[in-house]
């Protein structure tokens, strides 16, 4: 049977990542990837027998790359911290794995859970990120510093998984603050290079808003649909307005310290 690497990206998880690993139980490996945590994330993935790699953060795509590089078996499944493996999704990738047509790589389905409910709506569910379940050598990731992309390394179509993980975004509403705030600043690099406005980050903010919670049915999830809604328009807003503050550099934030002169 092939076997399977499974890699865990964390930092700073220590309330979670002991849940992530306790779900990748199954697999053949587990590897930690940790960004020099500091709060005793790496000693709990070591106790828990998982192998712990530590690479700097320079962004989420470079960061995957190496969690790829560090994985020793021919098939690689990611979960992020906030992540769990199901029973029936493990059932399911050793079948995928083990039939002479699997596929190169596969989406997978999450169900995130989020104010004490399921998210049905909202853009979601599926909710697919980049393929989860892949060959190593098949994929590999652009170096986009946050909402990295993946890059498909085969001739292949990419399979759809059937049964979903959970995923747990968020244990209170100070972490999806906090989330927004770090995922702005790592955006903001992104667009930069841009023609940007205060007007423009205003209408992108509330497209974003609009997107989710109309085009998305997110009023359909009740006030969770929309808080994140709200938290997509404040995450698109800030964004712009940080890669403004980018462009126009410390300046921005200066005084004027030019005297006015006296009228004769």
């Amino acid at each position: 049977m092939p076997l399977v690497s499974v890699y865990i990206i964390a930092f700073n998880e220590a309330e979670k990542v002991r849940a992530t690993i306790e779900s990748a139980r199954w697999a053949d490996e587990i590897i930690v990837v940790d960004s020099w945590s500091t709060d005793g994330t790496p000693e709990i993935a070591t106790e828990m027998g998982a192998r712990v790699v530590q690479v700097k953060f320079n962004g989420f795509g470079d960061l995957r790359n190496n969690a790829i590089a560090a994985c020793s078996h021919e098939w690689i499944f990611s979960l992020d911290a906030d992540e769990r493996c199901t029973p029936e999704a493990a059932a399911e990738i050793r079948a995928l794995i083990s039939s002479p047509d699997a596929a190169d790589a596969y989406w997978t389905p999450r169900r995130n859970f989020f104010m004490g409910k399921w998210i049905k709506y909202s853009g979601w569910y599926p909710n697919y990120r980049q393929p989860q379940l892949f060959r190593k050598g098949k994929m590999h990731y652009d170096l986009k510093p946050v909402h990295e992309g993946y890059v498909l390394d085969s001739g292949k179509p990419i399979g759809h998984m059937s049964n979903a993980i959970w995923q747990f975004p968020f244990k209170n509403m100070a972490e999806v603050m906090h989330k927004a705030n770090r995922y702005s600043s790592l955006g903001a690099e992104k667009i930069k290079h841009k023609k940007l406005s205060m007007g423009s980050a205003l209408s992108h903010g509330a497209w974003s808003f609009v997107k989710h919670y109309v085009f998305k049915l997110g009023f359909l999830d009740g006030w969770a649909g929309f808080v994140i809604a709200l938290g997509n328009f404040e995450g698109t807003f800030y964004r712009y307005v940080k890669a403004i503050e980018l462009q126009k550099g410390a300046a921005w934030g200066a005084p004027d310290t030019k005297e006015r002169q006296p009228r004769g």
